[in-house]
């Protein structure tokens, strides 16, 4: 996760710490009482140390448990430390060789495999603290995956980092149109139809694009989405190297070059993720249907209360089973090195499985829940989150994305500037399959 996972997290700050200016939300939940302790203390206090990122949002979350726990565990001190995002990650890798590091770490889930599982850096979760497959039953299986390597699970999610399936859609283009609000497309031939009817070119440049997925997260996950619902795997047989170079993998880069070039719905050299990216040009007017995950609607209802729009499920791209890929997000993983393992895990599991715990993190961090218990009964966490409540549908479809060895190369790097030099015409679609296989797989080979 890289800048731009940050970027997610900092706007859902943005949000969070502005939903009790509004009308519309309620306020994060607050543990209103401490709980009476459960256990008689023993004769000396355990001090746990638990890291994080720095995150406002994330840090109130993690007060607010870390109180509730020691409140209900007086034998049990929490310290916490926080360090700025950049920071955090240099004292991981500097910290975990010395076997300096806190008890008790955040860490965001497709890191554990490729990077923090190895050499012995984390303990496993006991299986009398949870199994993988009880874990199975009570958390959805693409975050949790990111905490399961080789047969072995380390650690334990809090939310379901998701950038599919769902869209940006602005009434006012609607409406001028003529076209029905919200939309319900049954088929993506139907919201492609539209998006040409929304798409406004004025002296020979496009001024408002009508379906926009041009971001760095946009066109990867697109493309691993097109991928699996043609029933194709991005992964070789070896389960490490990738295979991109495959009609599933051509046919979906062409099915995007369409929209621009076919449909042209969207200009790739107008829109692009660093000008007039998502984000920014969907609330200036300048579009009307956004591919971009679900955060961006909690960052519009604050920052632009006027604008009116929805967030609304897409169909799927080719008609059938929706399948995608998704990061594991945050959660809670162990230290090697901790020498309070018991009490240690004791707190993971309590801010993480507990469904109170689980209301309290994902309320104030602006996250969508990792239990699927939350999911089902919605109604604590949709009072403070009701933008989320479109993506609770496609949560049980998602699949935990995989080790791709090095997340943000792969998608920053490799697959979106390929991906977008096939639509603007540089290249073809055959051509951006083959140099994206080409490049993951050097990228494999030289980390091993």
């Amino acid at each position: 996760m890289k800048k731009r996972l940050i970027y997610v997290v900092i706007i859902m700050a943005v949000v969070l710490s502005a939903c009790a200016k509004t009308t519309t939300t309620q306020a994060p939940v607050v543990p209103t009482k401490a709980a009476e302790p459960t256990s008689p203390p023993p004769a000396e206090k355990v001090t746990i140390k638990v890291w994080s990122h720095s995150n406002p949002a994330f840090q109130k979350a993690n007060d607010l448990l870390i109180a509730k726990f020691m409140a209900q565990n007086p034998n049990i001190e929490i310290k916490f430390e926080t360090f700025e995002y950049d920071l955090y990650l240099q004292n991981l890798e500097t910290s975990m060789v010395a076997g300096t590091e806190a008890d008790v770490l955040e860490l965001f889930g497709t890191w554990i495999c490729p990077q923090y599982a190895k050499g012995g850096r984390l303990l496993e979760v006991p299986e009398d603290v949870m199994t993988y497959a009880q874990a199975k039953e009570i958390f959805f299986q693409a975050p949790l995956d990111g905490y399961y390597c080789d047969g072995k699970l380390y650690g334990l999610p809090h939310e379901f980092n998701l950038e599919n399936g769902g869209a940006l859609v602005n009434t006012a283009l609607f409406e001028k149109a003529g076209i029905p609000f919200p939309p319900k497309w049954a088929t993506f031939d139907e919201l492609l139809a539209d998006a040409q009817k929304m798409t406004e070119v004025t002296d020979g440049a496009m001024a408002v694009a009508g379906w926009d997925p041009i971001t760095g997260d946009g066109l990867t996950f697109t493309l691993l989405a097109g991928i699996l619902e043609q029933g194709g795997n991005y992964f070789a047989s070896d389960g490490r190297h990738f295979n991109f170079d495959t009609p599933e993998a051509k046919k979906m880069i062409q099915t995007m070059v369409d929209w621009a070039q076919k449909y042209k719905v969207v200009d790739p050299i107008v829109f692009t993720d660093e000008s007039n990216s998502v984000s920014t040009s969907f609330f200036t007017g300048n579009m009307a249907i956004g591919f971009i995950g679900s955060w961006a609607a909690g960052e519009g209802i604050i920052s632009y209360p006027d604008f009116k729009f929805d967030y609304v499920e897409i169909p799927t791209y080719f008609g059938g089973e929706r399948r995608f890929a998704a990061d594991s997000g945050w959660g809670k993983v162990v230290s090697a090195h901790t020498k309070h393992p018991l009490e240690a895990w004791k707190f993971v599991k309590f801010v993480t499985a507990e469904l109170d715990s689980a209301v309290i993190y994902n309320t104030n961090s602006g996250t969508i829940p990792a239990l699927k218990a939350l999911v089902e009964n919605p109604e604590k966490v949709l009072a403070v989150e009701p933008w989320i409540k479109p993506t609770f549908d496609l949560l049980p479809h998602g699949q935990y994305i995989g080790n791709l060895t090095d997340r943000d190369k792969l998608f920053y790097e490799i697959v979106y500037p390929n991906v977008l030099q096939a639509m603007q015409g540089v290249i073809t679609a055959e051509e951006a399959a083959q140099k994206i296989n080409t490049d993951t797989n050097a990228m494999v080979d030289a980390a091993q």
